[in-house]
């Protein structure tokens, strides 16, 4: 990634953390059940898609997980990832929910 790509998303990135955990952890997992769940397990006890997308408990538990990271990769999907177009409130949403399976 150049720099000039970076810093924008690097911005951003820090931007959604100041909202993440106040997304609606209920609209979130909507969100996710609609967006995500082709490729990710959303819920818990839901079985995996057979794809190698980890489940969103697997991420919630990541010892580094957080809304920078989690808004990040939304903004900037890594390749195997859909481009999805998600607003501002839909990453806070989504962050919410993910953030609520820790355990």
């Amino acid at each position: 990634m150049n720099f000039a790509r970076a810093v924008p998303l690097i911005a951003a990135s820090s931007l959604l953390s100041q909202f993440a955990y106040a997304g609606s952890p209920e609209h979130g997992r909507i969100l996710a059940e609609n967006w995500c769940s082709s490729c990710h397990a959303v819920s818990v006890g839901r079985p995996s898609s057979g794809r190698s997308a980890p489940p969103f408990t697997a991420i919630a538990q990541s010892p580094d997980f957080n809304a920078d990271h989690l808004a990040y990769l939304l903004l900037d999907p890594h390749p195997k990832m859909a481009k999805l177009g998600l607003s501002r409130k839909a990453i806070e949403d989504i962050a919410g929910y993910i953030n609520s399976l820790k355990q």
